[in-house]
């Protein structure tokens, strides 16, 4: 009996051709994954990258970095892999648990540009892999995410190399050896989160794909059935409640269509996204103003909660994994935008006076039974009014989907300080007709000056314990310049 990944593997070399729609959102996916990496190519994550690896030289193909200079296609992956994430504005996958084109996109992009492969390819590069990463997902899931494993880099790392090795034009064998060793790169801790390193592993499990398909390709290989196996990946990363492949079903129809993405209307963790849209949606029908709250009480799911571990945040990676901040700007104002997470901002004495506010609780474990509940919010207003509302879905989602709009709105929201709006739509109307590119030679620009103003834009110099980092910046940017 086929092993899942040789299940994966065979659904991607089978000929399968791709539809309208599940082409229509994977561009949108690209696209608004593209804007991330412009938006967070000045984040200190990033350049603390960019500043380990400035004297690395590569023989071989070489690819554009976010925020200038070149590098070979592992380290581009990594590079451009921490700028998707750094801003925690890219999107959410459900069966994945992740952030799944915050990996695959980068670790694909650079293998593009270096190579001179047609946005057609890419795109569909994009729909293996994540099909891929669907299906290694739905074997351990929810209880991997659960147990405190960042499925972005775990998941994202094994499911991306399908994606990698097809893009290489590995065949069938090739593609099953890509994921196999990429199960012996996946690692990342949900204990990270709030820190720079969340973001990274990202960018890490992007270059592991890289280098998972590019071992496989030169006849590196491991055990097939190791997500499966004794001591394989269900067993030691799953859980108890990991219900392994058993029916999972591959490509039929693709995830993307069933499923979807969840491309993020909020720079900032996920988990606060019902709970903010809630709040939104009462203040419209509403109409009250923020000095009118006198208490605002949140029910999430559990784990939901757990991402959320700073309720009084001190800097703005601390600021995107805060209900209670997230809440507060969601009462101040109709948009959370980038430049709402910066240092100056999460200091800021609006926000901050409404913090003791706002409270969140769970709904308990054994209400959830592994499956996701609706996230509550109640309003409790000085002249005692109470208001309530809740969500499944955040915007974004099948069952509330952005429109033209929405996307336009986000994509300039993350070239602000890089591209003026005319250049921003003029990328994004590209991006539009991706399948139509012949190459994606159109990227190089804006990828290459993003970093240069993005830190100007978001007036950053330092972030808690990185003291001097703008300077660091600096240096980083000549030495890879001078590494080109």
């Amino acid at each position: 009996m086929a092993s899942i990944i040789e299940a994966i593997a065979r659904w991607s070399r089978s000929g399968v051709e791709f539809g309208d729609l599940a082409r229509l959102r994977a561009r949108h996916a690209i696209a608004d994954t593209i804007g991330c990496m412009l938006a967070g190519a000045g984040d200190p994550s990033v350049q603390a990258v960019r500043a380990a690896f400035a004297g690395s030289i590569a023989d071989g193909p070489r690819c554009t970095l976010v925020g200038g200079g070149q590098a070979a296609e592992g380290l581009s992956a990594l590079v451009n892999g921490t700028a998707a994430h750094a801003l925690d504005y890219d999107d959410n996958f459900r069966p994945g648990a992740s952030h799944a084109s915050a990996v695959l996109v980068p670790a694909l992009l650079g293998l593009a540009l270096a190579r001179g492969t047609s946005g057609r390819m890419l795109v569909d590069a994009y729909l293996v892999g994540l099909e891929a990463q669907a299906a290694v997902g739905r074997g351990v899931n929810p209880s991997h995410y659960a147990a405190g494993w960042h499925s972005t880099s775990t998941v994202g790392c094994i499911g991306t190399a399908a994606g990698v090795a097809w893009l290489r034009g590995l065949d069938e064998a090739g593609i099953a050896r890509a994921m196999s060793l990429a199960v012996s790169m996946a690692a990342g801790v949900k204990g990270q989160f709030g820190t720079p390193a969340k973001p990274l592993h990202a960018g890490l499990a992007a270059r592991n794909a890289v280098e998972a398909a590019a071992l496989a390709e030169c006849g590196m290989t491991g055990r097939l059935d190791i997500l499966e196996a004794p001591q394989g990946f269900r067993e030691l990363f799953g859980g108890p409640a990991a219900t392994g492949w058993d029916g999972v079903a591959i490509g039929a129809p693709h995830v993307i269509e069933s499923e979807g993405l969840m491309p993020k209307r909020h720079p900032c963790c996920g988990s606060t996204h019902n709970a903010v849209d809630i709040v939104l949606d009462l203040r419209a029908q509403h109409g009250f103003a923020a000095g009118e709250v006198a208490a605002v009480e949140t029910l999430v799911g559990v784990v939901n909660q757990r991402n959320l571990a700073y309720p009084r945040p001190e800097d703005e990676m601390q600021a995107r994994f805060s209900m209670q901040y997230c809440v507060a700007l969601a009462l101040l104002k109709d948009r959370l935008e980038l430049s709402d997470f910066t240092a100056a901002a999460v200091g800021a004495k609006p926000a901050r006076e409404l913090l003791p506010r706002i409270a969140m609780t769970s709904h308990p474990p054994e209400d959830e039974r592994g499956r996701p509940l609706p996230h509550r919010v109640t309003i409790r207003l000085a002249d005692g009014r109470v208001l309530s509302g809740e969500r499944g879905e955040a915007k974004g989602t099948i069952a509330d989907p952005f429109d033209d709009f929405d996307r336009r709105a986000k994509f300039a929201d993350c070239c602000r300080g890089t591209l003026d709006t005319s250049e921003a739509d003029r990328l994004h109307d590209r991006l539009d007709r991706l399948d139509e590119e012949g190459d994606l030679a159109f990227l190089e620009q804006p990828l290459a000056q993003a970093g240069q103003t993005a830190e100007i834009r978001r007036g950053r110099g330092t972030v808690s314990g990185s003291s001097g980092m703008a300077d660091q910046n600096r240096s980083a940017q000549a030495r890879v310049a001078e590494a080109r």
